[in-house]
Formats: C-alpha cells, structure tokens, sequence
C-alpha cells in the first residue's frame, strides 16, 4: 500500500511540477497570459504562484507535511479556475467550451488534492515512505 501511495503521490504532482517551472522559467509569456486575464501585479502573481505550486508538489511528493502541500495545491487550483478560466464571461462558444473545460479540470484536480489533504491529516501518521506525519490532524 506504501508503495502505490508514493506511486500515486508522485503522478500526482507531475502536472504542478511541470507547471511550477514554467512560471519560474517562462515568467514574462505567462505574466503576459495571466495580465490578459485581469489578474492583478501578473509578473508578481506568476512568481508567486510558481513558488506555491512547487513547493507544494515537493512537500507531497516527498510526504513533508503532505497535508499542507496537498492544501496548497487545491487552494492554487480553485484560485486558477476562478481568475484564468471564467468561462461565463466568453461570448464566443469555442473559446467557451474551451475555457469550460479547463475551469472544470481544475476544479477536478482542486478536488482530488482536497481528497488527499484529507487523507494525509487523517491517516498520514500510518503511511510509510513519508518524511513527516501531517501538521493538521483529522480523527
């Protein structure tokens, strides 16, 4: 079960990894992404969001205080869907659709990172291959 939990935590973060070191590394294309959006200060919100998202993925993908980073990333995934995917506000159908279904992935993804905080605080001090046990505790 330890092993498949790793396996899983693992595959689990490749997306956020991927993704953290594009906005650390292609920071002006995707403030630029991000300010077309509305976003506020783009540059600052891309650095800062990189930061959240790659240290989340390291604290779940190593089992530091996994239930935290497990919370980051669901907080940075409702956040993206909300402020980068506003699909009610597109007229155009295509680009509606679009923007729909990556509201809805990120939703998605929030949600399964939601499950997985839950499962950390709750039973993350019988896990193996993890270096803390949870900072927050469900009983």
């Amino acid at each position: 079960m330890d092993v498949l939990v790793l396996i899983g935590r693992l595959l689990f973060v490749v997306l956020f990894v991927a993704s953290g070191t594009a906005h650390l590394t292609k920071t002006q294309q995707m403030a630029g992404y991000t300010a077309s959006r509305g976003v506020p200060m783009p540059v600052v919100a891309t650095v800062l969001s990189g930061v959240v998202i790659l240290a989340g993925s390291v604290s779940v993908a190593l089992g530091l205080w996994a239930d935290l980073g497990a919370l980051a990333l669901a907080a940075f995934s409702f956040s993206v869907g909300v402020l980068m995917h506003g699909f009610w506000k597109e007229s155009e159908p295509q680009t509606r659709m679009m923007e729909q279904t990556q509201f809805f992935k990120d939703t998605a993804i929030g949600g399964a990172a939601l499950v997985m905080f839950a499962f950390f605080a709750y039973a993350g001090h019988d896990l193996g291959l993890m270096i803390t046990g949870p900072a927050l505790s469900i009983s």
